[in-house]
């Protein structure tokens, strides 16, 4: 998902060789699920609150998202998830998805997760659709590329790509830390630190 230039030069580690693609926890049978909500201040526009919600068993991935693509619109994506590696990891879920609500459309997306480590780089991209003007397609990208010195903490940096309030970049990009405990996490946001009209974020999950 991705054109996130200040990220992708994290894409030099070498990934071992495999014998070819195997679905990631297909031997997990067991649900698992995770929540998180987003929240943004762009300067230009209204404060706003973002969803995701995700499921996963075994190599089925399953995914639906509020306020991601437009304000007022859902979306619901299922794909399936497939990794390699030990020392350095790399799970990839290819997904497609349809899009409703005040943007309407088909979706193709992807999600990437490449670690090694205390180096972790996450991406995720998805290519809009519209179903009414073509001029309307759009690419999505989140992009976060992180250290963790320590299991509870996390600092790095973020890049976004969206249409879902009013900017002037291309790509948002900024700068985050992010605490865990358990199953929780809150991430905080720093966007365009180097602009005058710099904007902060947050998340909030959980994982169950």
């Amino acid at each position: 998902m991705i054109v996130a230039a200040i990220l992708l030069a994290s894409l030099h580690a070498s990934i071992p060789e495999q014998g070819g693609p195997e679905p990631g926890p297909a031997a997990d049978a067991a649900w698992s699920f995770s929540a998180a909500t987003y929240g943004y201040n762009p300067p230009d526009d209204d404060s706003y609150l973002s969803l995701i919600l995700r499921a996963d068993r075994g190599w089925l991935h399953l995914e639906a998202r509020y306020n991601y693509e437009d304000l007022d619109t859902g979306s619901f994506f299922a794909g399936g998830n497939f990794s390699w590696g030990d020392e350095v990891s790399l799970a990839v879920t290819p997904m497609l998805g349809l899009v409703v609500g005040e943007t309407g459309g088909v979706a193709p997306g992807l999600e990437l997760d490449l670690a090694w480590k205390a180096l972790s780089w996450y991406a995720e991209s998805e290519y809009l659709i519209d179903f009414e003007e073509s001029h309307d397609n759009f690419v999505y990208t989140w992009s976060e590329l992180t250290l963790a010195p320590a299991g509870w903490v996390r600092l790095g940096l973020v890049a976004q790509r969206t249409r879902a309030y009013e900017q002037e970049l291309e790509v948002d990009r900024g700068l985050l830390v992010g605490f865990s405990i358990r199953s929780v996490w809150v991430d905080m946001y720093l966007f365009n630190p180097d602009q005058d009209d710099s904007y902060g974020g947050f998340s909030l999950g959980l994982g169950f």
